[in-house]
């Protein structure tokens, strides 16, 4: 038997309804922002990051004794070759930012990291239970109104194959609040441009989202306490929903102007499509859904350790787990490091179209990318079995941003030890420099406690 808590999920999620949230409603109601709003963009990564992968190959003696001690260091990329793997960037090096040292021991480490990763929280295995709060991207979304505040979209599977439709996510948009996700390309094309695509489709929602509001109303009457505070919940929803669309309506025509083109093997969910194929295609809805002001966040597990990879070069016959790879398992005669290593290459190549789209939209006296901000980053920390002792960072950060780290690699002090930042602080630092004052974001480090070290705050030396 279908529950009216069901019923009302199911109906909203056929409404486009990605992100039901609370805050939403602020977000579409939210005064205008003045100039152009900042964008942020999260790329999420399985299997770790290891910091030698992101050291620089043209080190100094010194350089590389003080980076290999995990001691601060920091030095200018210009004059620097980048490693193999991030060459791909070499043509934006003056807006990256190579960002070690950062821990996350008071998010959940090991395989997965749910939704702690970006919330700094132990999140028990991704129970609802465990979400203590709003995650990072949605509340910076907050900061940078749009109709739909924040996307999440994900490339995720069951190690065989690729998930499909709309699914649960990864963020969070407050207390035990998951957010849901876009978990195929042609999915996220037919609900984030429906107002366009299929106009029909976004009346029909229209009125069944009146309907709806109209009945829980009726019961609202009739109803008390706990049960009358939920059903407000899903209200607040629908009228949200609502007037999405509406604004939705308003920006048709820059979004007809920019839709994303899709290729057919993505119909049905793209079973047959390879991972390449669909990365590219992720990245076209991710690059559309930026440009025509859907969204200004958009946060993309572009793999996990469940995500199937085929069709890729060198292993076009294979079909490689990721979760081997992490525990040194080659294939077709491919070290695992080697296939790592094209796996992060493949990334770079999404991440360097993203910057190079981005910095061909004019907007004011400069581009789209002046107000951007994209962060790759392994959920799971510095390794396979991640421990939360080091959180590496590849950053771009366009001119107009509002921090002062581009074109530099950055090692932190290590891990509880005087000056040690953790994610907490970065995030913090996110907040504070683009209009949320918050004195901190996320739960402390117990070792740094124990040690009484400093770990409030935002990282002073990245403010501008």
């Amino acid at each position: 038997m279908t529950s009216r808590r069901d019923f009302l999920r199911t109906s909203l999620m056929g409404a486009g309804a990605l992100s039901l949230t609370p805050s939403l409603k602020a977000l579409v109601e939210g005064p205008a922002a003045t100039g152009f709003p900042k964008r942020f963009i999260f790329i999420r990564k399985s299997n770790g990051l290891r910091p030698l992968e992101l050291a620089l190959p043209t080190f100094s003696a010194k350089d590389k004794e003080l980076d290999e001690r995990k001691q601060a260091l920091e030095v200018d990329l210009d004059g620097h070759e980048l490693p193999d793997w991030l060459k791909g960037l070499d043509a934006h090096k003056s807006n990256l930012t190579i960002l070690q040292g950062l821990s996350s021991k008071m998010s959940e480490n090991g395989h997965f990291s749910y939704s702690s990763v970006m919330g700094c929280y132990k999140s028990n295995r991704n129970s609802l239970s465990g979400i203590k709060r709003a995650t990072i991207d949605f509340e910076l979304a907050k900061l940078s109104p749009s109709p739909f505040g924040h996307v999440e979209l994900s490339l995720t599977g069951n190690y065989n194959e690729f998930r499909t439709g709309i699914v649960s996510g990864y963020s969070a948009s407050g207390p035990q609040q998951r957010n849901y996700c876009y978990a195929d390309p042609q999915t996220a094309y037919n609900e984030l441009f429906k107002c366009v695509t299929n106009p029909e489709a976004m009346n029909s929602d229209n009125a069944m989202l009146q309907f709806l509001q109209s009945d829980e109303n009726f019961k609202a009457k009739v109803l008390e306490g706990y049960e009358k505070l939920k059903l407000s919940n899903h209200v607040d929803s629908i009228e949200s929903i609502r007037k999405r669309n509406k604004e939705l309506a308003k920006i048709s025509g820059n979004i007809a102007k920019h839709l994303p083109e899709i290729d057919k093997v993505h119909a049905d969910g793209g079973l047959n499509a390879s991972t390449p194929e669909k990365q590219d295609a992720m990245t076209e809805i991710l690059i559309s859904a930026m440009i025509t002001g859907l969204t200004n966040v958009v946060t993309y597990t572009i793999d996990e350790l469940s995500t199937p990879i085929r069709g890729l070069e060198g292993n076009e016959g294979d079909r490689i787990s990721i979760h081997e790879l992490g525990h040194n398992g080659g294939y077709s005669g491919v070290p695992a490091d080697k296939i790592r290593e094209t796996i992060r290459i493949g990334h770079m190549k999404q991440v360097a179209r993203i910057v190079e789209r981005l910095k061909a939209e004019p907007e004011g006296d400069g581009t789209m990318f002046d107000n951007t901000m994209i962060m790759y980053f392994p959920e799971g920390g510095e390794t396979h079995h991640g421990h939360g002792t080091e959180a590496p960072f590849v950053v771009l950060s366009g001119d107009k941003c509002n921090l002062d780290i581009a074109g530099r690699y950055i090692r932190l002090p290590y891990h509880a030890t005087e000056g040690h930042k953790s994610l907490g602080n970065w995030y913090t630092t996110l907040l504070n420099a683009h209009g949320n004052p918050i004195k901190h974001y996320g739960d402390l480090d117990l070792d740094m406690s124990r040690k009484k070290l400093d770990q409030l705050g935002a990282i002073q030396q990245f403010m501008s």
